[in-house]
């Protein structure tokens, strides 16, 4: 490394926020513009470590300490080279991804990380202010076709792959805009939309189709894409988990995903006739990820009177908890920039029905929850207390209690493709499904998950396709090189 003590020299530091009383007026991106200097004090400070099990925690196998040791150096160009080598979308991921990478760096093990994500978003912003992140369509084409359905990470991943191993990929996406949840699930906030419309410009000049407004499985069915010599399911997993508790039929209890999608229309400038709002309302999320958060800072942005976060589990810790060791992921405290804004989190309560009047929800009864024992996936079995029953006021409610799996009611049934026992479509070690020719990968085969998960399977989906079509691959697998591509 260019400075092996600097994890001694220098401490981690991220950008500052933009203040909570300026940023819910808006819904520009959170983060303060970081200083080069400050970043390349950041790169100093990963370690010769030896090991890097950052490499581990990284489901892309991004080559970290080699980037922080360019960005160090001062070399820029050198250090989007490398991260492009495994990473088609590092603006996507050095915004959204929750850095499992900083969870396995090894100065994590006494020391706050690594500073990786930064570090990855910075470089990405750099190369695309100079200028270097240009189409680079591929020099042969195999006379190969292959349809993608959907445009979110996964999907997008696959189509670059695909393309750059010279088949003709036409992408197909049901919503009117490319994206997916990176379009229409992701606030604003957390990443301006301008930045999904710099990459595609970029896919589509390397030669990439794209069709919006085709639902596959409704507007095209198999026959329709027989013509393709390969298909890829990357339709995401947005089935959303339910509650079978008196009350959900009421008007005002909503799936997140009801919700997000409109909001970020609204602030696209769409108008949507009617549809659901928190303004001035009373607003319960139930919950406790990332889809959680980001309906909270939704609601505070619209002007809700009151946000509460009701969390089935109990409060974690602040640190690691016993029995989950560095390098792997930790289930400890994470406060987001949403959960800063003005919401209450309540922890150990669970939502038992909701309360209407007029066929209108009026409030959530609730009861209290207590560890129980602990199940196999070594997540807390809780219990209701009894006598704990409590009604709490809300005018909107919102589930975000997880997924469940891909719409099934569709491509996924008229192809007959077999699914595992949570409702996933089952896949071969090169990503094929139960039908020859027909792929699949991202949320689709994984559930609901990481975006840098999406970015993978997309990549490692695509390199089982060409290999279905040509025999062999010259695709990379996880952190191979790969070939030419933008810089």
């Amino acid at each position: 490394m260019g400075k092996t003590t600097g994890f001694k020299e220098y401490l981690r530091e991220l950008p500052e926020k933009r203040p909570v009383a300026e940023r819910i007026r808006d819904y520009r991106e959170i983060y303060l513009p970081f200083p080069a200097e400050k970043l390349v004090r950041q790169a100093a400070r990963c370690m010769d470590c030896g090991v890097p099990t950052c490499h581990s925690g990284c489901p892309l196998g991004n080559l970290i300490p080699d980037w922080n040791d360019q960005v160090y150096q001062g070399r820029w160009r050198a250090a989007i080279d490398l991260l492009h080598r495994t990473n088609n979308f590092p603006e996507f991921t050095g915004r959204l991804c929750p850095a499992p990478c900083e969870e396995a760096c090894v100065l994590a093990v006494n020391e706050p990380a690594v500073t990786i994500e930064l570090i990855e978003k910075e470089i990405i912003e750099h190369a695309f202010e100079q200028g270097w992140i240009v189409p680079e369509p591929p020099e042969r084409r195999t006379g190969k076709t292959v349809a993608v359905v959907g445009s979110g990470p996964a999907g997008l991943a696959c189509a670059q792959q695909l393309n750059r191993a010279g088949h003709r990929v036409t992408v197909f996406e049901r919503d009117d805009r490319l994206g997916g949840l990176l379009r229409y699930g992701i606030p604003d906030y957390k990443m301006d939309k301008a930045i999904i419309d710099r990459r595609l410009s970029i896919l589509a000049a390397e030669g990439i189709r794209f069709e919006t407004g085709v639902h596959v499985g409704v507007d095209l069915g198999p026959e329709e894409l027989a013509p393709f010599d390969a298909v890829v399911l990357c339709s995401g997993a947005g089935l959303g988990r339910e509650m079978a508790v008196p009350g959900r039929e009421l008007d005002g209890v909503h799936q997140a995903m009801a919700y997000l999608p409109l909001q970020n229309r609204r602030v696209a400038g769409d108008d949507p006739d009617g549809g659901i709002t928190a303004r001035g309302k009373r607003v319960v999320v139930l919950g406790g990820g990332d889809t959680s958060a980001d309906c909270i800072g939704n609601c505070i942005r619209e002007g809700a009177a009151r946000v509460r976060n009701f969390i089935k589990y109990p409060e974690p810790p602040e640190g690691r908890p016993d029995g989950q060791p560095w390098p792997y992921w930790s289930d400890r405290l994470r406060t987001t920039p949403a959960h800063e804004e003005g919401c209450d989190r309540h922890w150990s309560l669970m939502a038992t029905a909701f309360l209407g009047q007029g066929g209108r929800v009026t409030g959530v009864r609730t009861v209290d929850m207590a560890v129980s024992g602990i199940r196999e996936n070594g997540k807390p079995r809780m219990a209701g207390v009894p006598g704990t029953e409590r009604d709490w006021p809300a005018d909107l409610v919102l589930l975000a209690i997880g997924f469940t799996g891909p719409e099934i009611g569709t491509v996924v049934g008229q192809y007959n493709l077999a699914l595992d026992g949570q409702g996933r479509i089952r896949v071969d070690d090169h990503f094929m499904t139960s039908r020859p020719g027909v792929f699949a990968a991202g949320d689709a085969h994984l559930g609901a998950s990481l975006i840098v998960w999406a970015i993978a399977e997309g990549r490692e989906a695509a390199r089982g396709v060409d290999r279905y079509l040509m025999g062999r691959s010259l695709l990379p697998t996880k952190g191979e090189g790969d070939l030419p591509g933008p810089a």
